[in-house]
């Protein structure tokens, strides 16, 4: 399907013009013209196949005027930085303003940002302070959409995410998309949806990943990643570990034997974390050395490899790090690295995608240097000493 045979705005036409865009991709052509109807719709749908276009434009096609009309909710900063900016782009010739909020930065410049603002995207937990200060109002919110939804499940956002839907009017429009939709998301569908549209992935709608296991001794993880990296030379690449420490140590190593990487994790401060990112975007860095918290809100087409440095717990967290690859119509590789002390994750995630398939590669391991343990330690919190009384005579004869 063409965008033009949806005889959109000429503003947002022209937006989606600039984007580069005349095709819709499955997940658009099935969600757009439902959506565009004012239908409640929920998308369910693999990372990277064209979601936040799918529910920008039926905001960008109901927005005018001033006040708050349209409400993104999304888990993480990066995801919220993301979704409006392609709002953003979607509006610019609308003169409609599009506010970001979330945690971890001065909230008095986001207060003056949503006194302009159409459209509002932000975290659940930044979402709520504005409501309880009376800085954010959802009584003219016409169309509510709640993006990457099992996400805001695991990280424990779901009664955040209730009170926030119960400020908007129920005569809203609600739009939910995700990669996975487990029984509690179902039941929050259940609950605020009305006669909605559940739009579900065919085999042959997913992205193009080429994925495996390769088997490594446990002391020689570090080495077969460098032997990887060498090998499969990605233009970029995101490696995955378990542990904010694993992460920095991971991430020092590699800066340490000449390959450009940092790590980014719930730890680091916002000014950090974007500073990162958009060294990874432009290029400047190659690797990037994530926990969870990025498998989620990384739009970056040119990531052509996922390496699993550590194996996820679950059957899920291995979805949305697979899918930071193979975005936008591209094909990518996902590659896990197994070792010994890890098979029992493996088996989990393997119930679910038992297509992955065991990998053989040849190297002599013994070329590259070994894990450094002691390098990018996060630092030792320092312990509070609290001064007590001193006992009394008569209790320490007891």
């Amino acid at each position: 399907m063409k965008f033009e045979d949806l005889n959109l705005k000429k503003e947002v036409a022209r937006a989606i013009a600039n984007f580069g865009f005349s095709e819709a991709t499955w997940i658009q052509a099935r969600v757009l013209p439902p959506a565009l109807e004012g239908r409640d719709v929920i998308g369910e749908a693999p990372t990277g196949s064209g979601k936040t276009l799918a529910f920008g434009i039926p905001i960008a096609e109901r927005v005018r005027g001033a006040g708050v009309q349209a409400l993104v909710v999304t888990p993480t900063r990066e995801l919220a930085l993301q979704v409006s900016e392609v709002i953003a782009e979607l509006t610019r010739y609308l003169g409609v303003r599009v506010a970001t909020v979330y945690g971890g930065v001065a909230i008095e410049p986001q207060v003056r940002e949503l006194k302009r603002a159409g459209v509002v995207v932000g975290t659940p937990g930044r979402l709520l302070d504005h409501l309880r200060r009376g800085t954010l109002r959802l009584g003219s919110v016409k169309i509510l959409v709640l993006d990457e939804a099992d996400r805001m499940l695991d990280m424990g956002f779901i009664d955040d995410v209730r009170r926030i839907i119960r400020s908007t009017p129920r005569s809203r429009q609600t739009l939910l998309f995700s990669a996975t939709i487990p029984p509690p998301v179902r039941r929050l569908a259940a609950r605020f949806m009305r006669n909605y549209l559940h739009i579900r992935s065919q085999d042959g709608d997913k992205p193009e990943i080429e994925e495996g296991f390769i088997e490594v001794r446990d002391g020689e993880k570090f080495q077969l990643l460098l032997a990887l990296l060498e090998a499969e030379e990605p233009r970029s690449a995101i490696v995955f570990c378990n542990t904010k420490l694993m992460a920095n140590v991971l991430a020092a190593n590699l800066k340490r034997h000449g390959v450009g990487a940092a790590a980014i994790h719930g730890d680091l401060s916002q000014a950090k974390r974007e500073r990162v990112m958009a060294d990874f975007r432009s290029g400047r860095l190659r690797i990037l050395v994530a926990t969870d918290v990025a498998a989620r809100g990384i739009d970056i087409p040119a990531v052509s490899h996922v390496f699993n440095y550590d194996i996820p717990a679950s059957a899920d967290d291995y979805t949305h790090r697979i899918g930071r690859t193979a975005r936008a119509g591209a094909s990518g590789k996902a590659i896990c690295l197994l070792a010994p002390s890890q098979h029992d994750d493996m088996r989990r995630v393997h119930r679910s995608f038992p297509h992955i398939a065991r990998r053989e590669f040849d190297a002599d391991l013994s070329r590259y240097p070994a894990l450094d343990h002691r390098l990018g330690r996060l630092p030792r919190r320092r312990r509070r000493f609290v001064a007590r009384p001193p006992r009394s005579r008569d209790r320490r004869r007891r």
